[in-house]
């Protein structure tokens, strides 16, 4: 075939690059004092960079888990066959450390330094952060129970991936999960009918129907089912102590919009063997701690995402040119930039900072768990709802060609509301805010307490401060006003974090544009003065870094 002419002006691909090399997180450890964090941080963003990782994650995404219901003989096996980049792209986030090693880690700093570990290598593959996040979040709930915290967390916190099924106790490192949602309740998890039965050797048998559980290849599972004294958490493993398998068929797997790598199923329990995690009836309270940690995942996870959008649009903008110009360099396109990396370095400042709040709260500091409880609700609420018009906008932003595979912009795109949807959607989450400051009203007093640190260094950010605390006048329509109330509880505490440590530019755009007014409802819509070269320039990637 003959050549009709020479390709040009298409940009070259981002790979071989340092994905750590981000002014937002390399800011954060710094401020904390986690520059041991460093070394270890470039290592993953060298490789999160890489084409060998990036093929992976494709390859991942292209071949989705399988279930194998039966062996040849006609046995019930329920299994999940994975393709083998999905081992190797779990080999390397467990090596890392990103899964329960936090809670064995005696540096300073490790829920802030996991935080950062995990947000430079969460955009090879969303789907096999699932398990990772279930394993770092299972192990506050496990401590309930002394005796098996004391047996398997050593082995949670491991940084060797085995994934073949067996014994828990006879691996080298193991794999959680976590078993709640049951088709007529949801989110209403007191509303589930799956049963366990005291037998005579202390351990429960449990049966039921899940309608989600992810990972179904875990080794544990933390499971809620209803106990003769109301709802209660147990601990299932996947294979008995004595080597045989527990009952745990796999009924399917889900066919979802995003997240293809990760196997999402529903799950029978039939007289399955589970052992009481914290009292009966206390099931709630003692799963909590897991889904905070979860949703804390969901917050990075958002954030992660959106870096990602914006380093793919940037670095499309910055090579892409059109009407005798690059795109990077024309006045609409640079609004656009600016808009979404501001909202992306909003979120990720927030992110790192409840991580960092995490390791105070965990470490006893006073007021830091109350704080905690209602700015991780605060802040999963808006960052996650914020995500899929982020991921569109971004996506936008390569035209044509980001709307093709290749491009992995529509990746990006059916990711984004797995986030919100994910441990308590919107209005769940919403609402939660709203049951904390119920349940601890001193949390909201740490709230104003906390965002009234930077009072008198930005005129937006103190009227709107007063705007808010208004907003606490009337309870009678609370709820009616929840996502509304939360959404600028989280613009406020954004935009508190970014005058106290951001970059000036970033901070004076955030408050002007979403404190004060001067933003439209679509990305894009930044006032005029805004230092767009100092805000684009700290979100573009470095390749050759």
């Amino acid at each position: 075939m003959m050549a009709t002419h020479a390709v040009t002006n298409q940009v070259p691909p981002l790979v071989d690059y340092d994905a750590a090399e981000q002014p937002v997180l390399l800011e954060a450890l710094h401020r904390a004092g986690a520059d041991h964090a460093l070394d270890e941080l470039h290592e993953i963003g060298r490789l999160a960079g890489s084409a060998e990782a990036i093929e992976l994650g494709d390859l991942a995404e292209a071949h989705p888990p399988t279930l194998k219901t039966h062996d040849r003989y006609g046995n019930r096996v329920d299994e999940v066959v994975y393709d083998p980049s999905y081992h190797r792209l779990m080999t390397h986030a467990v090596g890392f450390g990103l899964h329960a090693a936090v809670w064995a880690d005696t540096r300073p700093n490790p829920h802030l330094t996991r935080a950062a570990k995990l947000s430079v290598w969460g955009p090879v593959d969303a789907g096999h952060g699932c398990p990772i996040s279930m394993t770092y979040a299972v192990v506050p709930a496990l401590r309930v129970a002394p005796e098996l915290a004391a047996q398997y967390e050593s082995l949670l916190c491991a940084k060797e991936y085995d994934p073949v099924l067996r014994a828990p106790l006879t691996k080298r490192g193991l794999i959680a999960g976590m078993s709640m949602t049951e088709k007529q309740g949801g989110s209403d998890v007191r509303a589930n009918t799956t049963t366990a039965t005291r037998t005579s050797d202390g351990t429960y048998r449990i049966t039921g129907h899940k309608w989600f559980t992810s990972a179904p290849m875990s080794d544990v599972f933390l499971v809620l089912a209803q106990a003769p004294g109301g709802l209660s958490c147990f601990f299932v493993p996947r294979v008995l102590p004595d080597g045989t398998r527990n009952t745990f068929a796999l009924q399917r797997l889900k066919d979802k919009l995003g997240n293809h790598s990760n196997a999402s199923s529903e799950v029978e329990y039939d007289n399955t063997v589970g052992w009481l995690v914290g009292d009966e009836g206390r099931g709630v309270p003692t799963i909590i701690e897991m889904v905070n940690l979860t949703r804390l995942d969901c917050t990075i996870g958002t954030a992660t995402a959106m870096r990602t959008g914006v380093a793919a649009a940037a670095h499309h903008a910055a090579h892409r040119s059109a009407f005798g110009a690059t795109l990077a360099d024309q006045p609409l396109m640079r609004n656009v930039l600016a808009d979404l990396a501001i909202e992306a370095e909003a979120a990720t400042t927030v992110a790192l900072w409840l991580a960092d709040l995490t390791d105070r709260a965990t470490a006893g500091e006073d007021g830091a768990d109350q704080l905690r409880r209602i700015s991780l609700a605060v802040s999963k609420y808006y960052v996650c709802k914020r995500g899929p018009i982020h991921a569109a906008e971004a996506l936008e932003c390569l035209g044509g060609n980001g709307y093709v595979e290749e491009s992995r912009m529509p990746r990006l795109y059916r990711e984004a509301p797995l986030m919100s949807v994910w441990e308590g959607s919107g209005n769940v989450a919403a609402l939660d805010t709203l049951r904390a400051m119920a349940k601890q009203p001193e949390t909201l007093g740490a709230f104003f307490d906390e965002v009234k640190r930077a009072a008198g260094a930005d005129p937006h950010l103190d009227a709107a401060i007063v705007r808010l605390e208004q907003q606490f006048g009337d309870f009678d329509t609370i709820q009616h006003r929840a996502r509304r109330i939360v959404g600028d509880m989280a613009q406020v505490l954004q935009a508190s974090l970014l005058v106290r440590y951001g970059h000036p530019a970033v901070a004076d755009a955030f408050t002007v544009s979403r404190l004060g007014g001067e933003h439209g409802d679509v990305f894009g819509t930044l006032p005029t003065g805004i230092d767009t070269a100092a805000i684009i320039q700290r979100a573009t990637p470095k390749p050759g870094n």
